[in-house]
């Protein structure tokens, strides 16, 4: 059963930030103020907390928190925000636990967003990124994660590393991604009446903004339709009352189909990137993210999909701390 917190958070999102995505005018608005306001540095807390060093990546920000002494392993973070919100203080507070839990060094690009740049510029910047990891990183030591549209992100620039010649990560911790933008999906405009952050109208807007013009079924803007067999073994963590959901769980199908490792939690009665708000069933997410990245996958029990002659596995969620 969800927490008292998760819905509390739900219904203050439904009457605060579902506005923005209710329509193209009120996405556009939103944009508009946010960037009167948003401020990508991570809080001065976190560093004092963490060893954080500040570089650049074709003109734009690009921060470094140190691995603890003798790791060798990196996650390359991508935030979320539909391709044209900066990162905020909740994904700071999240890449900065898993830094503190795993030991891991994490690499957070500020990448360029939309409308005042597009798809191309974004991926040149994260491309670039990764290409600098790859100089000072094995491969099999970097993991990708990304939350919403950094999800995408994450399994995009895997598929342009990879069409490049490049070594793809060793895993993906996916929360929340976007990885259908085509609509094809009727399920999804059932799941959007449900959730209380997304919408569809907004949502269609963003993808304009940040497309460059190519078709939101190109695989480079819905990596559904891409080569999932060079994908690494992936973590995807979806909720029930996420629009995105019901493409998250085909994702997972097809990946497995195409070879592919694929552990889901999948969470009743959560909203979109749940695991980046303090609440328990964060926790637990949290708990399921180290797990992964500190272990083999273990094996998975599967509730059924509907409407659909497969199934997808879902993760039994560890206990609270």
């Amino acid at each position: 059963m969800p927490s008292l917190k998760s819905h509390v958070v739900s219904f203050i999102l439904r009457h605060s930030r579902k506005k923005a995505f209710s329509s193209p005018e009120n996405l556009r608005r939103w944009i508009a103020y946010a960037r009167k306001t948003e401020d990508y540095h991570p809080p001065a807390l976190l560093k004092a907390r963490l060893d954080i060093a500040e570089t650049s990546v074709d003109g734009f920000p690009v921060y470094e928190i140190a691995p603890k002494p003798g790791e060798r392993r990196r996650i390359l973070y991508m935030h979320g925000g539909a391709f044209v919100f900066q990162i905020t203080s909740y994904h700071w507070v999240l890449i900065a636990e898993m830094a503190e839990r795993l030991g891991f060094g994490v690499t957070v690009p500020i990448y360029p967003i939309a409308p005042e740049y597009n798809f191309h510029d974004m991926f040149g910047m994260v491309g670039d990124v990764y290409r600098r990891m790859l100089k000072e990183t094995d491969a099999e030591d970097i993991v990708f994660m990304g939350d919403s549209a950094g999800g995408n992100m994450a399994v995009v620039l895997t598929m342009m590393a990879a069409e490049e010649g490049l070594p793809s990560p060793s895993r993906h911790v996916l929360i929340s991604p976007g990885l259908d933008m085509s609509l094809s999906n009727p399920e999804v405009f059932e799941a959007e009446r449900n959730d209380p952050w997304l919408g569809i109208p907004g949502g269609l807007e963003a993808i304009r903004l940040y497309s460059a013009g190519i078709d939101r079924a190109d695989w480079h803007i819905s990596p559904l339709y891409g080569d999932l067999s060079v994908l690494p073994k992936t973590l995807l963590l979806t909720g029930s009352h996420d629009l995105l959901s019901p493409d998250n769980l085909i994702f997972a199908e097809r990946a497995r189909a195409a070879g592919v490792g694929v552990d889901v939690v999948y969470e009743e009665g959560m909203f979109h990137v749940w695991p980046l708000i303090e609440m328990p069933e964060a926790r637990r997410a949290r708990n399921s993210i180290v797990n992964f990245l500190t272990s083999e996958l273990a094996p998975i029990r599967a509730p059924a999909r509907r409407r659909t002659k497969a199934t997808v596995a879902a993760s039994p969620a560890p206990a609270a701390e």
